[in-house]
């Protein structure tokens, strides 16, 4: 009897120490998961003020855009393009190549073709119509050439405010002087445009050495009509009449 007692005891005394050890082991695995849920929760934190921070700078940049011209990602790809070619020049320049072969030598047959299509395409010349049509296509042709002073532009916006941009109440007159080199491009553009009909002016000056073998202008026209399509064929017959050699 007393050795089952015995055995009895040390039983007991093996499952009150499992007992014990029971309860650090839980609080353990519940500070471990605590734990784990706050390093989640500050991970998940982080991630919201990162995308509410994305949001911010994608509003602003949207709003950037929506201000901008509609043309602007052209008039950017455009200036894009301009600065490659400044900078291909400035590389055949200093090899001593000239650019224009340089270019042509890297566009394809395909290319060319397409492009002489397109530019034949666009703004073709239809030749006189009237001169309403004529004064819009110099006009048009002005316009284009046209390069604002886009950093005087932003003084005047700086000195006259919302008043630069003019309403039906404004008055306009005498409150704009503008400045000499303004004035100064304006004229030089005009005498270009001066020289240009000058040029290309369908009106022949006078030729005192000529021969007059004419009766008024109109014979005079006719008669040079005459020898630009008909010269060639009368040139020996005319000089025999001139030396009266003619039978």
């Amino acid at each position: 009897l007393p050795a089952p007692v015995a055995e009895c005891g040390s039983f007991q005394g093996s499952s009150g120490s499992e007992d014990e050890a029971r309860p650090g082991t839980a609080a353990a695995a519940a500070a471990q998961k605590r734990e784990e849920r706050l390093r989640k929760f500050r991970e998940l934190h982080m991630k919201r003020n990162e995308a509410r921070k994305l949001n911010h700078q994608e509003v602003v940049e949207e709003d950037k855009r929506l201000k901008l011209p509609a043309n602007w990602e052209a008039k950017k790809a455009r200036l894009e393009w301009e600065l490659k070619v400044e900078e291909k020049k400035k590389e055949c320049a200093a090899r001593g190549e000239d650019y224009e072969r340089v270019k042509l030598l890297e566009i394809s047959a395909e290319d060319a073709e397409r492009w002489e299509r397109k530019k034949k395409r666009k703004n073709p010349d239809l030749g006189f119509s009237d001169y309403a049509s004529a004064q819009l296509r110099q006009y048009q042709r002005l316009t284009r050439q046209i390069k604002p002073d886009l950093e005087q532009y932003e003084k005047l916006k700086e000195q006259y405010g919302e008043a630069l941009y003019p309403t039906s109440d404004s008055l306009l007159h005498g409150t704009h002087v503008p400045s000499k080199e303004g004035v100064d491009r304006m004229v030089a553009d005009l005498e270009k445009q001066i020289e240009k009909r000058e040029k290309y002016s369908r009106r022949r000056p006078y030729n005192d050495d000529a021969d007059i073998d004419y009766i008024n202008e109109r014979n005079a026209k006719f008669n040079k009509k005459a020898e630009r399509f008909y010269g060639k064929y009368t040139a020996e017959i005319k000089q025999n009449l001139e030396r009266g050699t003619a039978v």
